[in-house]
């Protein structure tokens, strides 16, 4: 269990991972999760309130104070861990609607920002989530925390950045760079038809690619002294000047 939190390997090796917390159960099974095992504290929870929770036949554990502290984060978690299957996120396993609005976030390093970008994907009700060039593993602990089990909600695909801009192309959605170079004010541009909003690390922005494929470049107008800002707040402006144009 620990290594399954610790480690990237471990959880890819074996496919699966592990979710804490009520909440986050419910919505992983919503959202398609095979969960495998339950582990759970009856001080905190009752065997049959964890049958009502899951909707599976799913392996059930009863476990010690001590193995549920060495293995949850939180103290709010209700007594209660599964592990679960993970998926592939693969791009061709992704079902988009026939005018879809989709995040495309490049590299991003943080869990807690990958987190933040799920849990705005999910208030505006996106297509879907594309991670180009990954830097941290999906099914990461803080990403499944940060993200309060947004990470279930929405469709998610990874790739590298030269298979999501082929997709992309595929599939006809125009691409909008967030970019300091030749850019034009985002809220000038129209995302009503097929779009991709597509943002970047906040040390390095965009790599050279992306903004060669980009339909548009697109930049926030800044007026304090810095020139960039984090880049979840970055994506929920624009996410949200899209649902704004095509009436929320």
């Amino acid at each position: 269990m620990v290594q399954l939190q610790e480690k990237a390997k471990t959880r890819k090796q074996t496919g699966t991972f592990l979710i804490e917390g009520q909440r986050e159960i419910m919505l992983a099974q919503k959202g398609g999760y095979v969960l495998e095992t339950i582990l759970f504290l009856p001080e905190l929870i009752a065997e049959n309130d964890i049958r009502q929770l899951t909707r599976q036949k799913v392996e059930l554990i009863e476990i010690s104070k001590e193995v549920y502290q060495k293995l949850a984060y939180r103290d709010t978690t209700e007594g209660i861990l599964a592990i679960a299957k993970t998926k592939s996120l693969q791009l061709s396993d992704l079902k988009l609607s026939e005018n879809p609005l989709v995040l495309v976030a490049e590299a991003t390093e943080k869990p807690g920002n990958l987190g933040a970008l799920l849990r705005t994907a999910d208030a505006a009700n996106l297509d879907a989530v594309i991670i180009a060039n990954p830097k941290s593993d999906m099914y990461n602990p803080n990403v499944v925390r940060s993200s309060v089990g947004c990470l279930f909600t929405r469709q998610i695909a990874t790739g590298s950045t030269e298979e999501v801009i082929a997709y992309l192309k595929e599939n006809n959605i125009a691409v909008y760079c967030a970019t300091l170079q030749d850019s034009t004010y985002y809220h000038t541009q129209d995302y009503t038809t097929p779009s991709a909003l597509v943002v970047g690390t906040e040390a390095t922005g965009l790599t050279e690619a992306w903004r060669t494929a980009s339909t548009k470049n697109i930049i926030i107008p800044m007026q304090g002294e810095i020139d960039s800002m984090n880049v979840s707040v970055a994506a929920a402006i624009l996410i949200f000047e899209a649902k704004r144009q095509r009436g929320f």
